[in-house]
């Protein structure tokens, strides 16, 4: 076998040495026949013409071989030793030594070949000569022999140790130039190789046999030759394209997976090994990508335009389909020398080009799915405005919680819920309110363990899930610090708003699962709602309640059919004098069960069940028919009835309270409506056209809880009400919050200023009541005077009086006619002083 290589740049110091050697080695045999042909010098011209024969010979030899392509290197299995087994029959062997130098030498020269692929090609034979020869002079006997059998013998000992020379010394050295392994390169087509040999063999041997029969036959052995090259070098073309279409077939095979590196990275491998590349470059246009690598694996993976360090022969092929109607890219097989692909390797090249073609763009259509997949996952878990989790996320997340809550510590559930955030919305728009949900989102996150799941469930409520607790009374104190971060003013556009927040906990319950932790954290949210706390864990004492209001929903048409609900009075009072003004109508539900009930608990019940308009008129006939009673008994007393938000989006209710007023012969000035929640509704045109339909008609308009929420101030501009009440809970921390003293004190400016009426709820002592009169207050309601009681109670009150003046419930601050003067410090800013009045 001999070899020829088209590699001529960078080569392996490791080759060059090995080559080297084998240059040294055959030196010294070539030495050693020079030496033994000047003993046995050729004088006659039979010896020449046999030298002349031996060197065409060995030269034909080489000539006629099989060619395998390695990378850029191209290997050949030739008829190299079979010429020198049949020179050493017919020559001494010193000449055939010398001879296959010189053979070998004259075929390099003719085919140009490099230094050291021609000093190669020469020590490789001029060594297997060697080796042959050092065979018959171990065995010391003639060649050839006389005898038929130790004839056959001896050439299957001489050929066998020419062809394992031959094969030991060109492996290595193919090894290092194609850079494949030793021992795999020993097993490449080792069984074509040894058929090989075999056929060689038998040649040799039917060649000597022929010589001494009749040498006129040796006319049959070059056709016996050319058929046997022939079909050993179809044999091999056969082998290596059936090994080539059968890795081609595992390659597109192993392209069949949906991620995209995964292709990428099988496909510049396997086509390395395919096409026998020193570099395989894939090429992307979408993501100007380009990965490059070699049979080891990759070796770059970046943007393309990047160079490479492999210099040679490049075989462009573009990625397209069959109908070369897509193209994605482009495919490049590297080469260090010059290479030039066979029509085979042509097709097969576009066929592997299509096959990855189609499974890069299986992969990129997996991939755009997979995200699109992931997307709609996040949105569905996620809400989309805040990214925090959203309900559903919440409750999957918390049902696995609770399944492993006795490895993981407690698991607890803040809900937390903001208060007046419709006011926002309301007076600076919905993208304002969204900036404040989002907002409150980021404080929340960052207030948030690394544990914890922060989610929205909805509109402005909130909830955190605490895993891991070491105690139930961390909860706590973890959620303090939530919303301890809502307490500072949030900035939006350059104004800074407040926001209060109220707060639920629950913790995780022994059964009942995600859902009633939930219920847990809402009935603790409610019931710090109810009692002006800014946080509040589950009681179950006083869950009874909570859960006997979800029940009463299905009272209510009872309650109404059977006037159940009753009304008391809160009588309103001039704080200067204490003679009542007016009176507040507040609904109570006297159930048969339950006992009264709040309306806290039942309000919302009534609003979503449908029987707001006829709870609303059964309220508004009772108040009607005490303020009768009262002018019947000559206290000549307006009423004051709540609203709801929900009935000013009914066009028909002015209709009906005009109707009941006619009913009860009262004027419409004696009914004054309580706005109550309206703020969250003044922006639609419905509500305008009842409040003014109501107000043209001559009823008294009043905006109840004033400086509590953001749209306040809007509201008056837009709504002509009549009378403001400032919220019980500005009168109550007036004392000791220079905030409340101020909202108290902008009130009545605002109020003397648009010539309106105000009334301060929640008036408990003579001094609150004294520094509100000196404010400017005129009148006032609360415990200080009278706690809601029946109509009848309370004319029996003003009929009773106070200090002989029927209608006054409290003595006069200063007796008729007295001239007061106010202190200039309670105008001034800052919260107000109480005066101490005697007992």
């Amino acid at each position: 076998m001999s070899r020829t290589t088209r590699r001529h740049r960078g080569a392996d110091p490791r080759l060059l040495s090995l080559v080297g050697l084998m240059v040294t080695l055959a030196s010294v045999v070539a030495v050693a026949a020079a030496i033994a042909t000047t003993r046995n010098v050729p004088d006659r011209a039979g010896d020449v013409s046999t030298i002349s024969a031996l060197v065409l010979m060995i030269a034909l030899g080489a000539v006629v071989k099989t060619r395998l392509r390695i990378r850029s290197t191209t290997f050949s299995f030739a008829w190299v030793e079979t010429a020198i087994v049949l020179g050493l029959a017919l020559a001494p062997p010193p000449w055939v030594i010398l001879s296959t130098g010189l053979g070998i030498a004259c075929v390099s020269l003719v085919n140009r070949l490099t230094a050291i692929k021609a000093a190669f090609a020469i020590a490789k034979h001029t060594l297997v000569a060697g080796g042959a020869t050092l065979v018959i002079m171990f065995f010391g006997q003639r060649w050839p022999p006389d005898d038929l059998w130790n004839h056959l013998i001896l050439l299957g000992t001489v050929y066998l140790v020419a062809a394992a020379l031959d094969d030991l010394l060109a492996v290595p050295v193919i090894a290092l130039a194609s850079g494949t392994r030793i021992v795999r390169q020993f097993r490449t087509h080792f069984d074509l190789r040894l058929a090989g040999f075999a056929v060689r063999f038998v040649v040799a041997a039917l060649t000597l046999l022929i010589l001494q029969a009749d040498q006129r036959l040796l006319l049959a052995v070059p056709p016996l030759v050319l058929s046997l090259h022939l079909a050993y070098s179809a044999r091999i073309r056969g082998r290596t394209e059936q090994q080539a279409w059968q890795r081609l077939a595992r390659t597109t095979d192993a392209l069949n997976v949906v991620d995209l590196d995964n292709v990428l990275t099988t496909a510049v491998t396997q086509a390395a090994e395919l096409f026998s590349a020193d570099e395989v470059e894939i090429e992307l246009r979408d993501g100007n990508r380009a990965v490059r690598g070699g049979t080891g694996g990759i070796t770059f993976d970046g943007p393309t335009g990047t160079p490479t360090d492999v210099d040679g022969t490049i075989v462009p092929t573009p990625l397209e389909g069959h109908d070369r109607t897509v193209d994605i890219g482009v495919l490049r097989l590297r080469f260090r020398g010059p290479v030039q692909l066979s029509e085979r390797e042509q097709y097969t090249l576009r066929t592997f080009a299509s096959a990855l073609c189609t499974a890069v763009r299986n992969a990129q259509a997996y991939a755009e799915l997979a995200r699109v997949a992931n997307e709609h996952a996040y949105a569905a878990a996620h809400d989309a405005l805040t990214g925090l989790a959203n309900r559903r996320h919440l409750l999957d997340e918390g049902t696995e919680q609770l399944s492993t809550r006795h490895a993981d510590g407690v698991t607890a559930l803040v809900l937390i819920d903001l208060n007046h955030f419709k006011e926002v919305n309301d007076t600076l728009g919905h993208a304002a309110g969204d900036q404040v949900l989002v907002q409150v989102a980021d404080r929340l996150r960052g207030a948030a363990q690394a544990s914890d799941l922060v989610a929205r469930l909805g509109g402005d409520e909130f909830a955190v899930l605490l895993r891991g607790l070491p105690a139930p009374a961390v909860a706590a104190h973890r959620a303090e610090t939530l919303l301890a971060t809502l307490h500072e003013p949030f900035d939006l556009d350059g104004m800074r708003i407040s926001v209060e927040a109220s707060g639920g906990i629950s913790v995780a319950p022994s059964n009942g699962g995600m859902a009633e932790l939930l219920r847990r954290a809402d009935v603790a949210m409610y019931q710090a709602k109810r009692a002006g706390q800014r946080i509040s864990s589950y009681a179950p004492t006083r869950d009874t309640a909570d859960l006997g209001r979800l029940t009463l929903g299905g009272d209510l048409p009872r309650a109404v059919a059977d006037h159940e609900f009753v009304v008391n009075f809160q009588p309103i009072v001039d704080l200067g004098t204490g003679e009542v003004t007016s009176a507040e109508a507040l609904a109570r539900w006297r159930h048969p069960t339950h006992g009264m009930i709040d309306p806290l608990r039942f309000l919302e019940a009534v609003e979503r069940s449908g029987l707001l308009p006829a709870f609303a008129e059964a309220i508004l006939d009772q108040a009607l028919i005490a303020a009768a009673s009262w002018r019947d008994a000559a206290f000549d007393v307006p009423v004051a009835v709540n609203v709801s938000p929900r009935s000013l989006l009914d066009a028909r209710f002015p209709g009906s309270v005009l109707a009941r007023l006619r009913a009860h012969d009262l004027p419409p000035d004696r009914l004054v409506l309580e706005l109550t929640e309206t703020l969250t509704l003044s922006q639609l045109d419905v509500v305008d056209q009842v409040l003014s339909r109501l107000r043209d008609e001559g009823v008294r308009l009043a905006l109840d809880d004033f400086g509590t929420g953001y749209s306040s101030l809007s509201l008056l501009s837009r709504i002509p009400v009549h009378e403001l009440k400032i919220d019980r809970s500005f009168v109550t921390t007036m004392e000791s919050s220079a905030e409340a003293a101020a909202v108290i004190r902008s009130t009545l400016d605002l109020g003397r200023s648009l010539d309106l009426d105000v009334v301060a709820e929640g008036v408990e002592s003579e001094p609150q009541r004294r520094a509100l009169w000196e404010l400017g207050c005129v009148a006032g309601q609360g415990h200080l005077f009278a706690r809601p009681v029946p109509a009848g109670t309370l004319l029996a009150a003003m009929q009773r009086g106070s200090g002989g003046r029927p209608g006054a419930l409290a003595a006069p601050l200063h007796d008729a006619g007295a001239v007061i003067r106010l202190s200039q410090n309670r105008r001034q800013t800052g919260r107000i002083r109480l005066p101490h009045l005697p007992a």
